[in-house]
This record gives structure tokens, C-alpha cells and sequence, in this order.
């Protein structure tokens, strides 16, 4: 058996991974764990484990159609988990060295348009006139005004907004944090909802974003909700809250803003994750060359 748990509550609780990725990294191990009883003897144990065995379950993985993306994930979580074993001094070398990685196909992030956007914000009738309708439409703006994570939204809590100045304090991966301004429109908006008649009575008084019976929000009720007011202004493939993160970004850039501004705004920790967005602006570049130049 692998030594999971000591694992997971390193990440969880020093790492300060979000509960999304703790359980994609548990989930991961579980799967390893389970292709390493199928192939090796009972009572197996860390040091049993080289090379050539992660490699065959990597190959494995690929035989059977799973996308580079996914297998690529599978590898860092199992070379995270060899790196604290190492640490630990639980073995002595790590098996994960000289995995390499299959390379991904690049993929530009996903959007929804300026004029969709403005339609869904311009129409009342995407929303329904009550205390959920309310909520919703604050989420919707909130995700495309601030490109924040699921995870950032849905841990959002009144300490974080501070109206007066404008400001809201996003706590991103790794427990980091950003301030992102908000507009006059979206803090009305916020005021709109926390005095609304209809709202539940809270559980948890904390947090902003919370259900019909006041828990607070799970992210696949925040999945549903973007994907419900997506699916009336858009056709788009992916209709997720991290399109409306993809969304944030790429107007920023098409109305002149700069990759460094955007980087910060997003909580990224390096400027390569942010440079996506630029091809993104050359396809609209390239897009109005081609119906506005005569020899195009």
C-alpha cells in the first residue's frame, strides 16, 4: 500500500492546496495504487516501486485513450508524491526522475464575445426576478469581472470585499493574494443581493455565495449556473466558469491592456501562463485583416 494519507495532509494543510486539487491528487494515487496491487506481489512497498513500473502504468494509460493532459497530470502528481517520500527519507532515489512528460497539444483558451457578453448583461430576462436570479447574475458578473477561479469565488467572504474602495481581495492558489478593482455597476449589485427580502437564512455568515437553504456554494452548482446563462448566449464548445476566466483575460488584452497587468489580475505566477491570451488577439487580428483588407 502506498502511504497516501501523510501525503495528502502536506498538501492540504501546508501546501494549502484548494479541495479540487487535493482530490485529484488523491484520486491519482488511488489509481496507481490500484494498477500497482494488479502487478506487483502482495505486501509490496516504496522502494519496490522504480522506472520501469511507472513507465508501464503511463503506457498503460496512454494505450487505453486517455488525453496527454490528463496522463501529464497523473506524472506531476506522482512525481510530487516520490519528491516528499524523498524528503522524508522513506527511499532513496525517486523513481519519477526520468519520466518524461508527452507533450500536449496547445489549445487556445476558449471565450465568449464582447457583444454576447454585453447581451446577456443587457437583457433581465437571462436572470429570473427573485433571490437565486439575484445571485446568479452577481456570480456571472463577478466571474467575468474579476476572472476569478471557482475555487477563489465560492471561499469568497465579506472580509474580502471592501465596497468603499472598490476592491476585492481574491485568495488564489498557494494561499496568495490579489486585490482586483470591481466596478460601481457590481457593487451595487453586491448590495442588491445581501439586502435582498428573499435571502436564506446562512450557515455558514461567512462566505458571500450560498444555496437556497444558506450552505455555502459547491462548485458544480456554480458549474450548472454559468453554464445555464452560456447555453442561452453563446455556442461556443466549453461552457465553464473558466471560460468566463478565459473571457476576463482576452478583453482585457483586446482593449490594450497589458500582459503584466493581466498576469497580476489573474494570480498567475509567471508571465508564460498569461501569454496564451496573446494568440487569442492575433486569430482577431488576423480575423479582421482577412474582412477588411482588399487584397486579403
Amino acid at each position: 500500500m502506498l502511504p497516501i494519507e501523510k501525503f495528502i495532509r502536506y498538501i492540504k494543510l501546508e501546501k494549502r492546496y484548494s479541495d479540487h486539487t487535493v482530490t485529484a491528487y488523491q484520486n491519482d494515487l488511488l489509481a496507481f495504487q490500484q494498477f500497482l496491487d494488479e502487478t506487483l506481489e502482495d505486501n509490496y512497498n516504496l522502494t519496490d516501486i522504480n522506472y520501469q513500473i511507472i513507465r508501464s502504468w503511463i503506457l498503460k494509460l496512454v494505450n487505453e485513450g486517455m488525453e496527454n493532459t490528463s496522463v501529464n497530470r497523473k506524472i506531476s502528481t506522482l512525481k510530487s508524491f516520490f519528491k516528499f517520500q524523498l524528503r522524508k527519507r522513506t527511499i532513496q532515489t525517486n523513481p519519477t526522475q526520468k519520466i518524461i512528460a508527452p507533450k500536449n497539444k496547445k489549445r487556445l483558451p476558449q471565450f465568449v464575445s464582447q457583444s454576447d457578453m454585453d447581451k446577456l448583461f443587457s437583457h433581465s430576462d437571462y436572470f429570473t426576478d427573485d433571490w437565486v436570479g439575484c445571485r446568479d447574475q452577481l456570480l456571472i458578473e463577478m466571474l467575468y469581472q474579476t476572472g476569478m477561479r471557482t475555487s477563489e469565488l465560492i471561499n469568497l467572504t465579506h472580509d474580502q470585499l471592501d465596497l468603499n474602495r472598490g476592491l476585492i481581495k481574491a485568495i488564489g492558489k498557494g494561499n496568495k493574494e490579489r486585490y482586483v478593482p470591481i466596478t460601481k455597476e457590481l457593487r451595487n449589485l453586491i448590495d442588491k443581493y445581501l439586502n435582498h427580502s428573499q435571502n436564506p437564512k446562512t450557515v455558514d455568515e461567512d462566505v458571500l455565495f450560498v444555496t437556497e437553504k444558506g450552505n455555502k456554494m459547491y462548485p458544480k452548482l456554480v458549474y450548472n449556473t454559468v453554464r445555464n446563462c452560456l447555453d442561452q448566449i453563446t455556442t461556443i464548445e466549453k461552457r465553464s466558469p473558466h471560460v468566463l476566466r478565459h473571457t476576463f483575460a482576452t478583453h482585457l488584452l483586446n482593449k490594450g491592456a497589458e500582459l503584466n497587468t493581466i498576469k497580476e489580475l489573474l494570480g498567475h505566477s509567471n508571465l508564460s501562463a498569461t501569454e496564451v491570451y496573446t494568440h487569442n488577439s492575433f486569430e482577431k487580428l488576423k480575423d479582421i485583416y482577412k474582412h477588411a483588407h482588399p487584397r486579403a
